[in-house]
């Protein structure tokens, strides 16, 4: 279609000019001519245009005034004007293709880059542009077309990393509805898709639109919730778009305006800028080719000030590189013996009739060798590093980032393909892409249209009045998490309070209504409603939502905001301690083998000590007394007698710190014993009611009947649905054997719910998953960013576990009983048969024990009285 076009407008020219009527010959000029002729393509009256044409001819004269460049062959250019007109830049091209140019430069726009091209690809004349960016100005389909600057590829791929710092997920792309505009924002929504944002909405802009077509796109674009614009225009047209932006009150605080290099193109020509236009863009953020401050540059910048008043652009420098690499191409073309001939093109003869004379259009019999030629210079330009990739594209994309402030610009970092944004100038940062995940991304501070410093959220609700459909799910059991009022459309309960507060924090209001979704008879599915708001008919959904994986791909959700994950329910009995409880810590060889070395130790501590220690003498059976009494007296440290040998002492040092170790142990497992109520159930966890074939209870239409069959291969006939918790109660109780259930798997917040009032039944196992309930939000939605910050925040300042204590009581089934006198019956017994048998003893020595005393105080008298 294209081609088309491109020869019904040679047809055109030719009829209505006359100016290629005397055909041309096949020409030949010897290797090295004394003139080499070029020509450009340009639009004057533009801002770039201005300025393109001082560049191009000041390449030009310092080519020709350096000998050792051309040696002595000169360039001669051509400049002309399509004066903003496609069909003047074609007869523009045409009549170049006519002379014996050998290379195009130009033209200005990406659109007329797109027809020229396939000119410059069929007469194969190198057609050099350094301002069309338009990535789909690919090599492959146009192999004439070399572009001296960057693709707007890299551009975007700068502000996606740009939108993705500030944390942005949404932007609005407002552009010129071309070929440059739509390719380049097409380049913006997959680099930031990339990045997990997007482009909520395309605003784009008729070329030569009025304000007032420009008004009617931008009024269209306040009424959307995002505030984060990219403007992707040409440098003539983009200051329309500001004024009618003021207009509207799109300047102000709160909007985030990115501009792609137009803008600073702007600043950096037309400076100073008039006060109204300064005005217009303050707190803007902008790019501009990044290009070292060289000696080059520097020396190139003096020499501009006398040549013009208009300021010095990156198009500028590019425009003079441009003629420079033509130059040193053509250099190497002669040095390999080429010639500018030209030759009639046969496709053009066949269409020769009696007063089209088509065939006076010539091929460039070198147009192939020059190409690569070009291609492969290596230079160093004014902005830098001047060579092409393998698929020819400039080496080292890079750009700064600028924040607009005052009368000029500040910057505010850098962004290259290698280390993405940084505040390092790209050459001292020496890393590769693939090293770009460990690198430090960061930027200035930013002022920010409103003059302010903190950053945008970038985003608010809709100017359409508009309150926030939520849909509830109308829940028939288990009312204290969601439920509706009876007889009112109001809601109540733990996720509601939660999600109120939460939107309390939120440092906007949010116009919002509960609906309530489901009838009422049963629970409602909460995939169901998820899936609604990825149909459109909610905007939010609050209530008992856990986030799954299936959902996350319908909705976005908040952070969680209470945990619940799935757990196994199911009877179990309880064991209390019994009167011989105390035994139970030890297992009985451990007993007597502590009973033999409570005995063996006594025994050679009294081997040690009796020869020595008058407290181990006396008659066999106080001997044997005595070792009984000091073995086990040493399990209380409270033996009375007291080792004299140094051996005694080390054995009872050794037996004393073995006797720790068993006392400790015993008191611990004895507490355990006494304290820890022992729930004994046949379903252990998930494993064992898997390998069991007993019917499974669950929630209805909750997600926990697809989870089992999908991730456990619990067959569905197994799976027995369950609505209130006393359907949970009775199937439980009744088991298996009686149409009930063996176990009942539910998310964790209900089952403690369920478990607060119900004794006879308890969590086994462990946890099997871990997820939590959420808000859940349309995808992308900034909303969801914010709910967690706040949830975050309730979490933080105790609130959330206010309103916790609120709607969900705790268990009303203890723990542990008080413990009653069974369980120290046999101890007391022992102790009174103990004591029953000791007292007559006792009682009979006390007897002995006085008659003893009264002799001894009467022996005494006597001795008194015989010595008086």
């Amino acid at each position: 279609m294209v081609n088309i076009l491109v020869w019904a407008l040679v047809v055109l020219v030719i009829n209505f000019s006359g100016y290629f009527t005397e055909g041309v010959n096949d020409t030949t000029f010897s290797t090295r001519p004394d003139v080499v002729s070029i020509a450009s393509i340009l639009t004057f009256d533009s801002i770039i245009g201005k300025v393109a044409k001082i560049a191009l001819e000041a390449a030009v004269e310092d080519v020709n005034s350096d000998p050792t460049v051309l040696n002595g062959t000169k360039l001669k250019i051509t400049l002309h004007d399509s004066k903003y007109s496609g069909f003047l830049s074609m007869m523009s091209a045409l009549q170049v293709m006519e002379t014996d140019a050998v290379a195009l430069i130009g033209p200005q726009t990406s659109v007329l880059a797109h027809v020229i091209s396939h000119v410059a690809n069929e007469l194969q004349v190198p057609l050099l542009s350094f301002t069309a960016t338009d990535p789909t100005l690919s090599s492959l389909q146009y192999p004439f077309f070399v572009r001296t600057t960057h693709s707007d590829l890299y551009q975007m791929a700068a502000i996606a990393d740009i939108v993705r710092y500030y944390e942005w997920r949404q932007v609005i792309a407002v552009y010129i509805d071309d070929d440059h505009g739509r390719n380049g924002i097409i380049s913006l929504g997959d680099e930031l898709a990339a990045r997990g944002c997007k482009i909520s909405y395309k605003a784009p802009i008729k070329p030569l639109a009025t304000k007032t077509d420009i008004s009617n796109v931008l009024v269209q674009v306040a009424l959307m919730e995002s505030r984060v614009l990219v403007v992707h225009t040409y440098a003539n047209w983009g200051l329309d778009i500001l004024e009618v932006a003021k207009s509207l009150g799109m300047l102000e605080n709160g909007y985030v305006w990115i501009a792609t290099n137009w803008l600073s193109t702007v600043i950096d020509i037309s400076s100073p800028l008039p006060l109204n236009t300064v005005e217009l863009m303050q707190g803007f953020i902008t790019l501009k080719t990044y290009t070292k401050n060289s000696k080059l540059t520097k020396k190139f910048a003096s020499q501009w000030r006398n040549l013009t008043t208009f300021g010095l652009s990156t198009s500028c420098l590019y425009a003079y590189d441009t003629v420079w690499l033509l130059a040193h191409a053509l250099d190497a073309y002669f040095d390999q013996g080429g010639n500018i001939s030209f030759s009639k093109d046969a496709k053009l003869k066949g269409l020769k009739g009696e007063i089209l004379n088509l065939d006076s259009l010539s091929i460039f019999n070198g147009g192939n060798l020059l190409l690569q030629d070009i291609l492969n210079v290596k230079m160093k330009g004014l902005t830098g590093a001047f060579e092409f990739t393998s698929n020819k594209d400039l080496v080292f994309p890079a750009f700064e980032v600028l924040n607009v402030i005052g009368n000029g610009v500040r910057n505010i970092g850098y962004w290259s393909n290698m280390s993405g944004l940084s505040t390092i100038p790209p050459e001292k940062v020496n890393i590769t892409p693939s090293q770009q995940s460990g690198f430090s991304k960061a930027l200035h501070p930013v002022i920010w249209p409103g003059q302010i410093i903190q950053k945008p959220r970038g985003w608010v609700f809709p100017e359409n009045g508009k309150q926030l459909a939520i849909g509830v799910p109308k829940r028939l059991s288990y009312q204290e998490f969601v439920g509706q009022s009876k007889n009112t459309d109001a809601f109540k309960g733990y996720c509601i309070d939660v999600f109120i507060a939460a939107v309390n924090l939120l440092p906007y209001a949010v116009p919002y209504r509960f609906h309530s979704f489901g009838d009422g008879v049963k629970n409602p599915s909460n995939t169901k409603l998820v899936s609604m708001i990825n149909a459109g008919v909610y905007d939010a959904a609050v209530g008992d939502i856990a986030i799954t994986t299936n959902r996350t791909r319908l909705a976005d959700f908040s952070q969680p905001f209470i945990e619940s994950g799935l757990v196994v329910v199911a009877p179990v009995r309880r064991s209390n301690s019994s009167t011989w409880a105390f035994l139970r810590p030890f297992s009985p060889l451990m007993w007597c083998v502590s009973g033999i070395f409570f005995i063996v130790v006594g025994t050679v501590v009294w081997i040690l000590e009796h020869r020595i220690n008058d407290e181990f003498r006396g008659p066999p059976k106080k001997q044997i007394v005595t070792v009984l009494w000091f073995s086990f007296s040493t399990l209380f440290s409270s033996h009375r007698e007291n080792t004299l040998s140094t051996l005694g002492r080390m054995v009872l040092i050794l037996w004393l710190f073995v006797v720790l170790i068993i006392n400790s142990s015993y008191t611990a497992s004895l507490t355990s014993i006494l304290t820890v109520q022992k729930l004994y159930s046949p379903i252990k966890g998930i494993d064992s009611l898997m390998a069991s074939k007993d019917p499974i209870g669950y929630q209805e239409n909750s997600f926990v009947r697809n989870y089992l069959i999908a991730e456990y291969g619990i067959h569905e006939t197994r799976l027995i649905p369950l609505s209130l918790p006393k359907d949970f109660e009775k199937a439980l109780k009744d088991g298996p054997s009686k149409g009930g259930v063996a176990a009942v798997v539910d998310e964790r917040a209900y089952i403690e719910l369920f478990l607060s009032t119900r004794c006879d039944f308890s969590i086994v196992g462990q946890e099997f998953t871990k997820n939590g309930w959420g808000f859940a939000f349309p995808r992308d939605s900034p909303l969801a960013t914010d709910m967690s910050t706040a949830i975050l925040k309730l979490s933080e300042n105790g609130e959330l576990q206010r309103i916790h204590d609120k709607w969900l009581m705790r268990s009303a089934c203890s723990s542990q009983e008080a413990f009653d006198q069974d369980l120290f019956r046999r101890l007391f017994h022992l102790l009174m048969k103990k004591k029953r048998r000791y007292e007559p003893v006792q009682r009979e020595n006390t007897q002995k024990e006085v008659q003893a005393e009264q002799m001894r105080i009467m022996y005494q008298s006597r001795a008194i009285n015989a010595a008086g």
